[in-house]
């Protein structure tokens, strides 16, 4: 993968695993009630699935590629509906609280399947994969190069992941207060929606 190819996925995975979701939402609502251990085991479940996700979100979009130009733009499209989706979501939302009672203390066992059950449930992250991944994917590659270029992107976005959410944790952990607040949740949300919409020009765009 080319260098500045990989550079800007990286940052672009980054800024991804940092917008508030369900996921990252979850881990900052558990780090703050219960503390940063119960956050990070949450966070392990949740990259957990991601690998699992990735795999086969990299498998399934190098078929499609090879086999199917029209199809795989219009997975693209429905992707990037589903973005705005979000956007709307997130901007709608915006001054909903974080909440701090909804988290439980769970043994860290639980908390780690409760992780990977909560991302490998959700339809929803291989669609968003699908409008993702393939935005940095150079133009004329074969299959075989798409399925390379997609694991080494699975590779980076996970451990992207792991280092976003496991900050996230530990400042929620210190933190927690404050990102529960109104005026926290309100800044969280509508920088979700900023980044989720810029996500789904791009999709259609490039």
């Amino acid at each position: 993968m080319d260098p500045s190819l990989w550079l800007s996925f990286l940052m672009a995975s980054l800024a991804l695993a940092f917008a508030p979701g369900p996921d990252n939402i979850f881990t900052i609502a558990q780090s703050a009630t219960c503390g940063v251990r119960s956050g990070l085991c949450v966070v392990l479940g949740l990259c957990t699935g991601v690998l699992v996700q990735t795999v086969a979100a990299a498998l399934g979009l190098a078929s499609v590629f090879s086999a199917s130009p029209a199809l795989f733009w219009g997975l693209r499209i429905a992707g990037a509906l589903y973005l705005f989706y979000l956007a709307v979501m997130a901007w709608r939302h915006a001054r909903d609280p974080v909440g701090r009672g909804e988290a439980q203390r769970l043994p860290g066992l639980l908390l780690w399947r409760r992780g990977l059950i909560m991302n490998l449930t959700n339809p929803k992250v291989v669609l968003f994969f699908v409008a993702f991944f393939p935005q940095f994917l150079p133009k004329g590659a074969t299959a075989e190069e798409a399925a390379v270029q997609m694991a080494v992107q699975g590779a980076t976005f996970l451990l992207a992941t792991l280092a976003a959410f496991s900050l996230l944790a530990l400042a929620a952990g210190s933190l927690g207060a404050l990102i529960a607040s109104p005026r926290g949740a309100l800044w969280l949300n509508r920088g979700s929606a900023v980044i989720f919409v810029a996500l789904a020009v791009s999709a259609l765009c490039l």
